[in-house]
């Protein structure tokens, strides 16, 4: 029987530029709740969620239903032209739900580099300045912006020449790597002292859980620090959570966990259920210093997104997503734990809800990138889908979607556990 999957990578590679990447070569035809089938009739179980943007599952009920709705009445007028009222809405629902106690506004773009470039836009507008501090390991999108802002090189760097003026990078904190508060911090004064005084910084940017980089969290300490920079250079503090959003930390934001407000709050992934759309939310007074017609876009808050997203919080909260997330998270993270005893190469497991990951070191506690690969291959055989992440391409996240249902959830977690048992015994 031919393998449709193999005929469709040889169509992709012939019609797609190898710069798309791809991380696993099997090709959805069907998809429901946490489950994919390919187009042989092979059922996956998903713990990828299109890189923590279905955290609602595929195809959820209420979601395909308020789309619908949506679709019988109108699908595209551009809101700049003609607005809409669930538009609306979704920025009261949004302001009420970010952090901070502060009056807050609200706007909508099409895709989280988007959202990221428009958070600079306003910072910029509000301070006067110019100047910008990303950390190293960040990941903030592929734009010219976004991989300015990107504290990696290979794959999102490479060949595409200088980069924006004016971004600085400091060191992020990782444990298990050397790195501590402390050299942030001292990292972020020498910016100070060699690149550009404070006086010219407009923002710090900044995941709560970096992505891309490795599933690390920041340290409150710094959290703490930053926010109070911020305070007293007149810089603005902005949370990149477009990973980290809608009940994937146990939370609707990552920020809560710290008892801390950013002054903007990027978001997109999990909010639409797999319908693009972005948003800047943020202090009023900051989110009103770009002139109209400043911000936004032909497809920003498009309506069929936009409804999306209403059924979208609707769901995390009738099925108490941020609780869900937390019992999956502690389960995951214990069986990890549990296998570490038996695996060397597992050097740290670690995770905020159902944020979770799982990093490998060779035995010379050097990271492993090729076993990282070998397991995720392993486990792709067994038919569970994951991801791997890291500035050294050694962490395996998880991130499957919050309404995963219990039994299924197992049979991944025992598929993982065989997976990374029999890498290690080869």
């Amino acid at each position: 029987m031919e393998d449709l999957n193999q005929a469709l990578l040889q169509r992709r590679a012939t019609a797609l530029p190898k710069g798309v990447g791809l991380m696993n070569p099997i090709f959805a035809k069907s998809a429901l709740n946490a489950e994919v089938v390919d187009q042989n009739g092979d059922r996956y179980i998903d713990f990828a969620a299109g890189i923590a943007v279905v955290n609602t599952g595929h195809r959820h009920p209420k979601i395909v239903e308020a789309i619908t709705a949506q679709l019988a009445q109108f699908t595209h007028t551009c809101h700049h032209v003609l607005p809409y009222e669930n538009y609306v809405h979704l920025a009261e629902r949004l302001n009420n739900l970010v952090p901070g106690d502060f009056e807050k506004k609200t706007a909508f773009v099409t895709t989280g580099a988007e959202a990221v470039e428009n958070a600079i836009k306003i910072a910029r507008a509000h301070t006067g300045r110019t100047g910008v501090i990303a950390f190293s390991g960040g990941f903030h999108g592929r734009t010219y912006m976004g991989m300015s802002l990107t504290g990696k090189v290979a794959p999102y760097k490479t060949k595409f020449g200088s980069m924006m003026p004016d971004i600085y990078h400091a060191p992020f904190p990782i444990e298990v790597h050397g790195v501590s508060v402390a050299d942030s911090l001292a990292g972020i004064e020498r910016i100070f002292k060699s690149e550009i005084e404070a006086t010219r910084v407009a923002a710090i940017i900044i995941e709560p859980i970096q992505g891309e980089g490795g599933f690390y969290p920041v340290p409150q300490e710094l959290m703490d620090a930053l926010r109070k920079l911020c305070d007293q250079q007149g810089m603005v503090l902005i949370a990149d959570e477009i990973q980290t959003g809608f009940a994937r930390t146990g939370k609707h934001f990552a920020m809560e966990n710290y008892g801390i407000a950013a002054d903007l709050t990027c978001m997109a992934k999990g909010l639409a259920g797999g319908m693009p759309l972005a948003v800047v939310t943020g202090r009023a007074d900051i989110m009103d210093a770009p002139e109209p017609g400043g911000l936004g876009g032909t497809y920003g808050g498009n309506p069929l997104a936009i409804a999306a997203a209403h059924a979208v919080l609707d769901v995390i909260e009738e099925e108490q997503l941020c609780e869900r997330a937390m019992q999956m998270g502690a389960l995951l993270q214990e069986r990890l734990k549990n296998i570490s005893k038996d695996v060397s190469q597992i050097a740290d497991v670690r995770g905020v809800g159902m944020m979770v990951a799982v990093e490998f070191n060779d035995l010379n506690g050097q990271p492993d990138p090729a076993f990282t690969a070998k397991v995720k291959d392993l486990a792709l055989a067994n038919k569970l889908v994951l991801l791997t992440c890291g500035v050294y391409g050694n962490v395996i996240r998880f991130l499957a979607p919050l309404t995963i249902e219990s039994e299924l959830f197992e049979e991944a977690m025992d598929i993982l556990e065989q997976a990374i048992k029999e890498a290690a015994a080869q």
